[in-house]
Parts: C-alpha cells; structure tokens; sequence
C-alpha cells in the first residue's frame, strides 16, 4: 500500500468535499428569461437560499435579444434560449441560443446561435441525454429538433415538421400555433401543444438521431376553442395535464407510455368562480412530490392549486395565491419543491413563495426582485 498516495488522496477528497458544500452553501443558481423591452436586456440570474427563499441578484448574465423561453440539459452545463423574433440572419424564422453555464458568478458565455426552423419562437425543451434541443415555433406553426455537440454548441436541424390545420376561433386559431415541445420520462415521446389546432400532436422520438415521427395515434384533441398552451407530465408517468389558454382551463390525461396514448379524464377552470374580467392562462407545473397541480392566470393574476389523487388522477381546487403583480406568465418550482418562484411579466417582477407540503398553498415569503418583462424562470439543478 502506498501511504503517501492514499494520504493525498484523502486530502484531495476532504478539500473537493469542502469546495463542494461551499458551492451548495451559494443557493439555487436560476436564470430569468426576458422580452428585451424597456430596461431588459436578456436573461438574468439570481441564486436563491434553500433555507429562506432570499434573492441575491447576479445582474445581466448574457445580452441576447428576446430569450423568452430557456432550458438547461441534465449535466448543467449549458443553457439554451430561444430569441422569438420572425427573422434571424435575414431569413424568416427566429433564433436559438447555446451557452456555456458558470456556475460560480451565474454568468453565461454565448457559444454560437442557430435558426430555430420558424419564426416566432417560443419554448425550447432538451432531451434526456442533453443530446438534441427541441424548438416549439409559434408564429410558424412548427416544430424543430438540432443536436448539441461536446462542445454545447447547436448543429444543423435533424428533424422539422410543420403543422396544418385550424380550429374555431377565427381570430387566435386561423392557422397552427406551437406553443410547447415535452419529453416523456423514457425520452421517446415529444408531444408538441398546437393552440392554433386544439390538439396534443405526439411524435416517436429517436434519441439516437434526432428524428420525429408521428406517432399512431397521431394526437389527442382538446375541446374546441380552449387553445392548449403549456403541458406537463406527472412524476409516476401515468398522468398528464395541459393548460388551456383561451377558456381558462386545465385537462387532465391519463397516459399510456407504450402506445403513447391520451386519454382525457377532466377539464377544470383554472378561475375564482366570482371572477369576472378577462383572463388567458400561461403555464402549468407538477409539484416534484406529484401530490400538487399549479396553473397561472393573466388577467385574474393568481396562481391556481389544485389537490391531485395519484390513483384516479382527480383534482380537488386547493385555493388561488395572489402572484403580487400584474400578467404572471410564468412560474417555477424549485428541484426539492419548497419554493415557486413567479414571474410578472407586465409588472416586471418576480416573487418567491413558499409551499406547503401537505397541503400545496402558497405564502408568501416577503422575496421580491425587480426584472424588466420576465416571461421564464429556469432553475439549474
């Protein structure tokens, strides 16, 4: 036995140990996405504290131009925007966005950017195995998939399908609308939710080449006007909810994982039953325990709880929260579910609460931060 070896060894551990708590000691590393309007100039970062919830701003981390929606992949170390515009290097479509994470100081070095496939960008989701980046394009009605090399940055599109079709609502619904790109837990499944077409459209997806295909059945439909926005998967895999933004409400799906197919059990509103404005929803969230359902309004500006049975998959509404602030368009949930963090696009705020985790409501912890239009909230595991 070499005892020096096993010596220095022993001291490399303890000192890495060390760096590795005191890094932890540094709290939640989370970006905000922004509409670079006004005072905003890109995506910010902040580190939050496990134990409080307190906010410390790390200012400006990359200038980029409309990164609306963000993603990290699994290894935390890159971070992907979309930038939803409708032209990028003089060609129709919007952009997507590669950059290097530092984990230390939250700032992001830009790698290089791609077209996303259409223009109007506006969500971007990564596979399991941080291999493909999957593009949701609004304004173009399509869906697009670009592989990420070692080194973070984006290759040329391996996969592209554009959708057709309407629905009812001559003036949102005219055309399709691809509002967001999901993965299911097994990483062969991309479910894509057209607002424009009322439906759910699942694609089989090939983690080995970048490929979508569609699935058979090919969707599930939604009631005709709703306008499904955002969606999400259960963590046991045999549910799922989209959030509808036209009628204010929340589908619930059972599913199943080999053939891919949805079966609607409810439709719920998202709304106090004595509201009576105008209203839109924006996203929707799975609490990590899976016992909760969180839905935003815009309009009512609440977060709305709902109580979930993980055996029939009914909801029960819990109560609506106050999101402090005006539009929230979107919000996030902390990895070990303590927190959500909401941000108020047209207040240009975000605001922590914080969970209970036996009943799912929200109180609020006093943490409030000023970004100009925030539209996402990402947390790096």
């Amino acid at each position: 036995m070499n005892w020096r070896y096993l010596a220095l060894l022993t001291v490399a551990v303890l000192l890495y140990s060390a760096f590795a708590v005191a890094s932890s000691d540094k709290g939640l590393l989370f970006y905000v996405g922004t509409y670079t309007r006004g005072d905003s100039k890109g995506i910010y970062a902040f580190r939050m504290d496990k134990a409080t919830g307190s906010l410390t701003p790390l200012g400006l981390a990359a200038e980029t131009q409309n990164p609306s929606f963000l993603a990290v992949d699994p290894a935390s170390r890159f971070l992907f925007a979309v930038g939803e515009s409708n032209n990028f290097n003089g060609k129709p479509g919007g952009a997507v966005s590669a950059f290097a994470i530092n984990r230390e100081d939250g700032k992001l070095t830009l790698l290089n950017q791609a077209s996303s496939g259409g223009p109007g960008p506006c969500h971007v989701a990564v596979d399991h195995q941080g291999k493909y980046v999957l593009i949701a394009n609004y304004n173009g009605g399509n869906v697009s998939v670009l592989p990420i090399g070692a080194d973070g940055k984006l290759g040329e599109s391996s996969a592209f399908i554009q959708h057709q079709g309407s629905s009812v609502n001559a003036e949102r619904q005219a055309g399709p609308h691809a509002h967001g790109v999901y993965l299911d837990a097994g990483n062969h499944i991309a479910v894509v939710a057209d607002l424009g077409l009322d439906r759910l459209l699942t694609y089989r997806f090939d983690p080995a080449k970048g490929t979508l295909t569609a699935n058979d059945p090919p969707f599930v439909a939604v009631r005709p006007g709703s306008g499904p926005r955002h969606f999400a998967f259960h963590p046991n895999g045999r549910f799922a909810f989209v959030i509808n933004e036209l009628d204010s409400t929340l589908t619930t799906f059972q599913y199943e994982p080999t053939r891919a197919v949805f079966k609607e059990l409810a439709t719920v509103s998202t709304l106090p039953p004595d509201f009576n404005g105008s209203n839109s929803t924006a996203e929707v969230f799975v609490h990590p325990s899976g016992k909760f359902v969180y839905g935003s309004n815009r309009g009512a500006n609440n977060i709305v709880i709902f109580a979930l049975d993980q055996t029939t998959g009914a909801l029960t509404t819990v109560g609506w929260e106050p999101s402090q602030g005006r539009t929230p368009r979107n919000f996030a949930i902390d990895p070990a579910g303590q927190y959500l963090v909401a941000a108020n696009q047209d207040s240009a705020s975000i605001v922590v609460f914080k969970i209970d985790q036996q009943t799912g409501k929200l109180s609020s912890t006093g943490q409030k931060a000023e970004v100009g239009s925030p539209v996402c909230i990402t947390f790096v595991p």
